[in-house]
């Protein structure tokens, strides 16, 4: 096989390597190509473009693979937490008791917000989107961890990681809180960690929530399938800030921002309001599903197939087996469950959907499942930021650890005014 690919540009042929990764993707580097032929590549909105080497995730969207440093996801939510996971994928490995221990630990420590931080919720109205004051309390805790901007070593790089995944579960149940005008709850020493989360989101002085187990494993596991998915809009957003050498909060906080767009985190909450509309309209599953078909230009299908995976998200599959064992547990009589779990049948059995590759993703069980925990829609992307935090770090890290990383910038193609004079304002 050829090692590099010739490319003739006014009659004058230049040779650039081809790069091949781990699992044999194959790319075609043209870091020289603008010094050495004046060309640039136009590629719209990056599909072609490999913008970095990474060891972090491996996707193989024709086979329905997605690995975590080289372990496969199926595997990590059989046997993992999602404290471990976060270890794997911003250090690269599984960590040992000893290494674990002392992470979780660090969790425990970092669970509280410094209590003038929690004067800063009343800044932000009731109805204040919790995705923006998420974005803003991560910048904000960074003023009260100055010693953590500045990350020299591994302990650091530790002490600043423990630090956000720890205190965003706690500004994110604040941030509901506040909507709804409770009280603030403060973390609890003993809780791991998805239970923490439940018991600040959901508690009230004298009268504590405690989560079953079946509704812990299932965040648990929902959080382990979005710690990272390789370079999406978010993390390639955080590895686009990092790389002008800002803070891993800062990054963070951006990650957290290119989120919020409905195009990227918001997939599930497109899923409950599919869901919403079909109860409402009065229209059954058959009926919704057969105007869809018809490609009836007002209606789509929320929460089937995706754009990386062209044959099953592997995701989907370990969410829908803790969304049934989880639902079967509560015994929930919920409108929209029904709807959903009817829709469900309906496109894993028809020729139409089966045919098309159509199946359930990851955000229509992960939808399913938030719902049923009794978390609110808005909270949504919330969630799906705390589970993407870890990935978000490690992908900060490799940059950061890299002695060639450069600042991003990418060129464009000027399609503008040509060239003119500037017109007094009386003259115009």
């Amino acid at each position: 096989m050829s090692h590099t690919c010739r490319i003739e540009l006014d009659g004058k042929t230049h040779d650039f390597p081809i790069i091949q990764g781990t699992e044999n993707e194959r790319a075609i580097d043209i870091s020289a190509l603008r010094d050495r032929t004046n060309y640039i590549t136009l590629d719209d909105g990056y599909g072609n473009t490999g913008s970095c080497k990474s060891a972090i995730t491996y996707i193989d969207g024709d086979q329905g693979i997605l690995r975590y440093r080289g372990i496969p996801i199926e595997q990590l939510a059989e046997n993992s937490t999602f404290t471990e996971t976060a270890w794997l994928v911003i250090w690269g490995r599984l960590p040992t008791q000893e290494e674990l221990t002392r992470f979780s630990h660090r969790l425990t420590q970092n669970e509280m917000m410094h209590e003038s931080l929690r004067s800063h919720f009343q800044g932000f109205p009731p109805n204040a989107p919790p995705m923006a004051i998420l974005s803003a309390m991560i910048n904000a805790m960074s003023c009260y961890e100055p010693e953590m901007m500045d990350i020299e070593d591994e302990t650091t790089l530790e002490r600043a990681a423990a630090r956000i995944i720890s205190k965003v579960r706690t500004v994110a149940a604040a941030s509901y809180k506040m909507s709804i005008g409770q009280p603030l709850m403060y973390p609890h020493p003993e809780y791991k960690y998805c239970e923490n989360f439940l018991h600040m989101m959901f508690s009230l002085p004298y009268r504590e929530y405690i989560p079953s187990p079946e509704v812990a494993r299932a965040l648990n596991l929902f959080l382990i399938l979005h710690a990272d998915h390789e370079q999406n809009c978010s993390t390639s957003t955080v590895r686009m800030v990092a790389s002008s050498q800002a803070n891993m909060f800062a990054s963070c906080a951006a990650g957290v921002c290119a989120l919020w767009g409905p195009l990227h985190g918001g997939a599930n909450v497109a899923v409950i309001e599919m869901l919403e509309f079909i109860r409402q309209s009065g229209m059954n599953v058959a009926e919704y599903v057969s105007r869809v078909k018809a490609k009836d230009t007002k209606l789509r299908l929320m929460g089937f197939g995706h754009r990386v995976y062209k044959n099953f998200d592997p995701r989907s599959k370990i969410l829908k087996a803790a969304s049934d064992k989880m639902l079967a547990k509560m015994n929930i009589s919920d409108p929209l469950l029904d709807i959903a779990l009817e829709l469900e049948a309906v496109a894993l059995q028809d020729p139409y959907f089966v045919e098309r590759k159509l199946y359930p993703n990851v955000d229509f069980y992960s939808g399913i499942i938030l719902r049923a925990m009794g978390i609110p829609v808005n909270m949504f992307t919330v969630m799906f930021a705390m589970g993407r935090i870890p990935g978000w770090i490690a992908n900060w890290k490799e940059l950061h650890d890299d002695p060639k990383s450069r600042i991003y910038r990418p060129r464009q193609i000027y399609t503008g005014n040509t060239i003119g004079d500037y017109t007094p304002i009386e003259q115009r």
